[in-house]
């Protein structure tokens, strides 16, 4: 009885020996409680690092860009939609949100989206701002100036060189071989960024360059037929792609987005239309047309629209693609001989 008694009493023991069934009821509870809260850390931890990177881009043709990169690992935002100018652009509140909790942020550079300039600097101060305009191995073309191209020298201009002090034309994501080497400035922003979705960025653009390759060869056949005719620019903003496909301009009505041409301008291109045979003027959409009305008013010049932003094509990773198809496509019909 009495080994009983004591097998019992150390059984019930509250003081050295921990045996009581309650005191182990407690610590199970304790243990339970503990391997819950580290689980849950373990998730959130597990979710916080295969979160997507936030990032937004200025315009269209750049955001397909960066889509295309991050296909698979996130979706980009965009911050200049529809047929708005990168000029004239007026924040919104839900932009402004955006490019606040950006961790990256893709536009091509300060001289096109003007508007967003000084928001990306205030707003975005911790972000990564990648100005695409500025990376390595990118080839740009001076602004051209005067009334008229006629004078301009054509022949090399693909390797010309940027000249310290010169004013650069900013339409860079026009040269599908610019574009090459904007998706691989991107992937790599995103991968320093996002080191766990390195593989994918990688694999990716390698995807989109061979995708731009494929444009570049079948728009280049798409210009047989037209190149050495000349036409007209409402804005010149296409001089990218009139170098890498051998397209010639004679001139633009604007001399800047935000400058309406004068008297002289209008009646020097209409000279240049019948003294050169311009066949074709083009406007696109981010500006009035009736002033490319008025230049081709009695010729027989016909109106052709080019957009080179993309203002009516779906968002995504094809709209570049789409994009360049549809310029080539607006520049062969309204060069291409007309018989009636």
């Amino acid at each position: 009885m009495g080994v009983f008694r004591s097998r019992f009493a150390e059984s019930v023991d509250f003081g050295a020996h921990d045996y009581s069934p309650l005191q182990g009821i407690r610590r199970g509870v304790r243990r339970l409680t503990l391997t819950m809260v580290c689980l849950t850390v373990a998730l959130a931890g597990t979710s916080a690092a295969g979160a997507a990177v936030r990032v937004v881009a200025s315009i269209k043709p750049v955001h397909s860009l960066v889509a295309a990169v991050m296909l698979g690992a996130g979706e980009p935002g965009l911050i200049i939609q529809g047929a708005t100018s990168p000029h004239s652009f007026s924040l919104r509140p839900s932009d402004a949100r955006d490019i606040q909790n950006a961790e990256i942020i893709f536009l091509i550079g300060d001289a096109l989206e003007s508007s967003l300039a000084g928001s990306i600097d205030t707003l975005g101060r911790n972000a990564r701002v990648v100005r695409l305009f500025e990376i390595d191995g990118l080839m740009r073309l001076p602004l051209r100036e005067g009334e008229t191209f006629e004078g301009h020298d054509h022949e090399g201009e693909g390797n010309r060189e940027a000249i310290e002090g010169e004013t650069l034309d900013m339409h860079v994501w026009l040269d599908p071989v610019n574009a090459r080497t904007m998706v691989r400035a991107i992937a790599d922003a995103l991968s320093s960024a996002d080191a766990g979705n390195a593989a994918t960025y990688a694999a990716n653009a390698e995807a989109v360059v061979g995708r731009l390759d494929a444009l570049l060869e079948r728009i280049d056949a798409d210009m047989d037929g037209v190149r050495g005719r000349p036409f007209i620019v409402l804005h010149d903003a296409f001089h990218y792609f009139e170098s890498r496909f051998g397209l010639i301009a004679a001139g633009a009505a604007l001399v800047s987005p935000d400058r309406s041409p004068g008297a002289r301008r209008i009646m020097a291109l209409r000279d240049l239309v019948g003294d050169l045979g311009v066949v074709c003027v083009l406007t696109d959409p981010q500006f009035d047309s009736r002033l490319a009305g008025v230049i081709t008013e009695g010729t027989s010049a016909r109106l052709g629209t080019v957009d080179p932003l993309g203002a009516e094509l779906d968002g995504g990773p094809d709209l570049y693609f789409n994009l360049l198809n549809d310029m080539a496509e607006s520049f062969r019909d309204c060069l291409a001989e007309h018989r009636g």
